[in-house]
């Protein structure tokens, strides 16, 4: 995958929809950790997570505005605006030294200025499975024309 043309280790601001919530994150790797996952939470949330190190995320503004849920071995901790609903980080179980970030939060970031997005293997969690690549496919955006209506 390409880094989609953003630095490594570029920090950024971010917040929920509302703005109740607001934070800084400097990404381990620019855009370049940009994915997704197809376990049962990331294929309804349906988010694009970037990654940050613990130490390089910030709650700046609303941390009490946050809300947590925790699910099946209750180790990943995901991380909701209780005002707008908006998910906007979480811990992650595959490596509990990282914040999955949700690009679409990122101030200047969208996930649809990204061609392509790997999509984790999240039915067969890295922890539990035997060893492979864990990518269970590839996610495309291709934009069409504004003035193109069919």
């Amino acid at each position: 995958m390409t880094s989609h043309g953003v630095a490594s280790e570029t920090s950024l601001n971010g917040q929920c929809h509302c703005g109740a919530v607001r934070f800084t994150a400097e990404l381990t790797d620019g855009l370049a950790t940009a994915r997704r996952c197809d376990c049962s939470l990331c294929r309804m949330r349906g988010a694009v997570a970037v990654s940050a190190a613990l130490d390089g995320f910030t709650i700046t503004q609303g941390a009490g505005n946050l809300t947590l849920y925790q699910f099946n071995t209750r180790v990943a901790e995901h991380y909701f605006c209780k005002v707008c609903g908006i998910y906007t980080h979480h811990k992650r179980r595959s490596n509990p030294n990282e914040f999955g970030v949700n690009i679409a939060c990122l101030e200047g970031q969208s996930p649809f200025d990204l061609p392509e997005v790997v999509v984790n293997d999240g039915q067969n969690h890295p922890n539990d499975r035997p060893a492979g690549d864990g990518i269970a496919g590839i996610l495309r955006y291709e934009a069409r024309h504004k003035d193109n209506k069919t």
